[in-house]
């Protein structure tokens, strides 16, 4: 029996305790490191645009098609903010709920798309570039998220309905 054998490494064999401070640890970096910002971001975002007049404008030109989903114009913001990070589309939702933007329930509608297209450019990059897929194909993975963030924003708005809400 070789020497080595017989020891317990604590490295490989932490207690729960240090466990529990290394995720601790790695969430307050996390939170740190991406949430902060995004959050920071969305919220000069919204202001940014609200005060130049830009918000109205988007909102006019996008109205109809955010119409189809129970949505004021001005929703689409969280989705291309959502397009360059999920947290910061989160954040957007949260602000545009917070000054009365949008209410709870088309918070709810918009949610699983910030979702599913949330950081779609960095996730984009990161894979499909990197990975050297055919070129052929990139518009086509670009969009889809695009597509199926919208087909989950009108499945919300259909389940809602349906539920009475």
């Amino acid at each position: 029996m070789g020497q080595s054998e017989g020891i317990v490494n604590k490295e490989h064999n932490p207690n729960i305790v240090g466990l529990f401070m290394a995720g601790a640890k790695k969430g307050f970096y996390l939170c740190a490191e991406i949430v902060t910002p995004a959050l920071i971001l969305a919220y000069v975002l919204v202001q940014f645009l609200t005060i130049t007049g830009l918000m109205v404008i988007i909102g006019n030109l996008v109205a109809p098609l955010m119409a189809v989903f129970g949505l004021p114009g001005e929703a689409i913001v969280a989705l291309i903010a959502a397009f360059f990070a999920k947290a910061a589309g989160v954040a957007t939702v949260a602000t545009m709920v917070e000054t009365g933007q949008l209410t709870a329930l088309q918070a709810t509608i918009l949610f699983p798309a910030v979702i599913t297209m949330g950081t779609l450019l960095a996730g984009f990059v990161r894979v499909i570039i990197v990975a050297e897929v055919n070129e052929k194909w990139h518009n086509l993975l670009l969009f889809l998220p695009i597509f199926d963030a919208f087909i989950s924003m009108w499945l919300m708005r259909v389940f809602l309905m349906m539920i009475g809400i």
